[in-house]
């Protein structure tokens, strides 16, 4: 490269080049940075004035790095350590999986030290319109929903939905739609185990969820997991049927039967309606997928801003995917508010190490491909990208898988990091709307909750407006701050609450997406 066609290149770093932490040996690209663009640095890693050349193609997200980092030595982002590098790394290269490998996590846990208390802002509580049960809940969609006891019912149950699909509801405007809830199980398992168990605490969240005003419960007849040991009807919506397909004469007369019975509840859940509702009866789910090199730059702070919002009010929000926590424990044992919910935390991680072990793998497997097209490089970077959704708000308590999350404020729940079994978790727990971050553009929904997708940055926006909700890469753009996207998530919380429809649902997505975890013996 000549004098000329250098400076044509020279970019000044902080319009290209983020440093999330001043010690930081990397920061992030916010542009594609080709080979040989010299960056100048106003105030540099040592000392002021300074300019370093990118010695290949960095693409935007990606990492670059800004000091000289021997073979063997740790890399940090956030402040954090995100590995070791794997060879000698000089500034300006590029800093991905030929030359950053993981680090043994060995950690000094502190519980409780960190510990902060959101506080509500001045002025009136904010309110949803919602839906309140007669088990004291309050849902924020007026669904029927068709659960099955068992994986034989399944097909029945769908030609029963679809008998409710085009016009069928369109004298029952209060009625979001009639759905099938299947799963792979049901039979062939030992009753009591932990799998076993998994499955019934699941089946009971979302026979007893606030977004159900009625309930079709299906199943064959003969299975193991007989209705009875997920259906508490003191729990259930107010309007609940049950068939079984041997009883009722086989498919065609379940069938029939089955659309007769949710074609008398209809006029019940229609008359149902709406009233104003304080912030404190939302329970939100917090989730992401394909997430990229911005996810912890941009939509995930930005939504870990809203959750502190919901949290001051004295609502809650739950975050998940234990294996996605792995590296970052460490910040959410120190905001717990007792030692055990801390120990809770670490108990799960220690499983999910041997579980992962028992498989012939290891936490480290995570991130995916698509994480690491988009510029994630180890299990320890994303995680710490990832907890961002959870804000600064105590931890007030862990949950199992699926269990009903009773407590407010910022609590965790054991899921694995697949997306629709986490969010399968969270539902079940109580969960009433879910916000789902996406760098490399997930297209996810999770009926009966509305999910609302946020893109990580503006060029995936511009690729798929059509399913992502709001746009969070304008704080990278520079046209909004993390408060204030922050402040506009929470807004759109409320509105979907309220019953403005997410673009997922405006696809009817999310039937497919009910995938319980499965764990233990099949027989």
């Amino acid at each position: 490269m000549n004098s000329v066609e250098a400076a044509a290149a020279a970019l000044p770093l902080e319009s290209c080049v983020l440093r999330l932490a001043a010690d930081d040996e990397v920061g992030v690209a916010t542009r594609d940075l080709p080979a040989g663009t010299v960056l100048l640095g106003s105030a540099g890693p040592d000392s002021a004035g300074w300019e370093l050349t990118v010695s290949a193609n960095i693409p935007r997200g990606h990492k670059i790095a800004l000091k000289p980092v021997a073979a063997g030595n740790p890399v940090h982002k956030y402040g954090q350590s995100i590995g070791r590098a794997l060879a000698d790394i000089r500034p300006g290269a590029h800093v991905h999986t030929h030359n950053l490998g993981m680090d043994e996590v060995k950690q000094d846990y502190e519980f409780g030290t960190a510990r902060v208390t959101p506080a509500a802002p001045p002025g009136p509580r904010p309110t949803f319109q919602g839906y309140r049960r007669p088990n004291g809940k309050v849902g924020t969609r007026n669904y029927v929903g068709i659960l099955t006891s068992v994986n034989c019912s399944a097909s029945t149950a769908r030609m029963i939905a679809d008998q409710f699909r085009g016009s069928a509801l369109d004298d029952y405007p209060n009625v979001d739609g009639v759905f099938a809830l299947t799963h792979g199980s049901g039979c062939g398992m030992v009753l009591g185990s932990a799998g076993a168990e998994v499955l019934v605490r699941t089946l009971r969240g979302y026979a007893a969820h606030p977004n159900f005003a009625g309930l079709l419960v299906l199943g064959l007849g003969c299975e193991m997991l007989q209705t009875e040991r997920f259906l508490d009807p003191e729990t259930a919506p107010a309007l609940i049927e049950r068939l079984t397909i041997q009883d009722s004469g086989g498919i065609r007369a379940t069938v029939k039967a089955g659309v007769a019975l949710i074609q008398g509840m209809l006029p019940a859940i229609n008359a149902l309606q709406r009233e104003p509702v304080d912030v404190s009866e939302l329970v939100l789910g917090l989730n992401c997928g394909g997430s990229d090199g911005y996810s912890g730059i941009t939509a995930n702070p930005a939504l870990g801003v809203a959750s502190d919002l919901l949290v001051a009010y004295g609502g809650t929000s739950a975050l998940a995917e234990t294996p996605e926590v792995f590296g970052a424990e460490h910040l959410l044992t120190r905001r717990a508010v007792a030692p055990e919910v801390g120990q809770r935390l670490l108990d799960q991680l220690s499983w999910w190490q041997d579980y992962a072990s028992s498989g012939g793998g290891s936490l480290d497997n995570n991130p995916s491909p698509g994480n690491k097209a988009g510029g994630l490089t180890t299990i320890l970077e994303k995680s710490l990208g990832a907890v961002a959704k959870a804000g600064q708000a105590e931890l007030s308590a862990v949950y199992a898988y699926a269990e009903p999350m009773t407590a407010p404020g910022l609590v965790f729940m054991d899921t694995p990091g697949y997306d629709p079994v986490s969010v399968t978790g969270l539902v079940a727990g109580g969960a009433n709307v879910v916000c789902f971050t996406t760098g490399r553009g997930s297209v996810f929904g999770c009926k009966p909750v509305p999910s609302i997708k946020l893109g990580t940055n503006t060029e995936l926006y511009n690729r798929m407006p059509e399913d992502l909700d709001l746009n969070c890469g304008i704080i990278v753009d520079g046209e909004a701050t993390v408060q204030e996207v922050g402040a506009q998530i929470f807004a759109r919380i409320l509105a979907v609450a309220s019953g403005a429809q997410t673009v997922s649902e405006e696809l009817d997505l999310g039937q497919e997406e009910f995938v319980p975890w499965q764990l233990g013996t099949v027989t």
